[in-house]
């Protein structure tokens, strides 16, 4: 997946306000903390190779340079979510994404689609909802040994 930006220059809080109110299992947090992990994947932790991505829809062109977007695949993606959402919330990860509707992998694949018809993100022709399934289960993803106790 790749973020997009349009000639239209869409007002992402308008089109993630739009997603909300289209689909409203999820909340406007989500889409936005799926953007930052979306950053955090390629600008952290280096993942996403250059791919050539379909237009998006409605056939509005991306603004900008032409030419491959930079392409983080579902499941790399499922796993920088995972590892954000650590370093964001820590032991509090999985409540957090919970009380923003996400309780699967597979939620981070609706989003992502909403997304992209939403032009908020482009895909390549080989993405599918599959990439995001059974990518791990929540309860173990997000249960860390988080030690609390007294300092020496």
């Amino acid at each position: 997946m790749a973020a997009a930006e349009t000639n239209a220059m869409i007002d992402p809080t308008e089109a993630i306000a739009q997603l909300v109110t289209e689909d409203g299992r999820y909340a406007a947090e989500a889409y936005i903390f799926l953007l930052e992990a979306l950053a955090y994947a390629q600008n952290v932790l280096g993942m996403g190779e250059e791919s050539p991505t379909e237009p998006l829809p409605g056939g509005a062109e991306p603004s900008g340079e032409p030419g491959p977007q930079r392409h983080v695949t579902g499941q790399q993606l499922c796993e920088a979510i995972r590892r954000y959402a650590l370093d964001r919330y820590g032991y509090m990860a999985k409540t957090v994404l919970n009380s923003w509707g996400l309780c699967a992998t597979s939620d981070f694949g609706e989003l992502v689609f909403n997304m992209i018809r939403g032009k908020l993100m482009r895909k390549t022709p080989a993405d599918t909802m599959v990439d995001f399934e059974n990518i791990y289960d929540f309860e173990v993803a997000f249960k860390q040994q988080f030690k609390i106790g007294a300092r020496e």
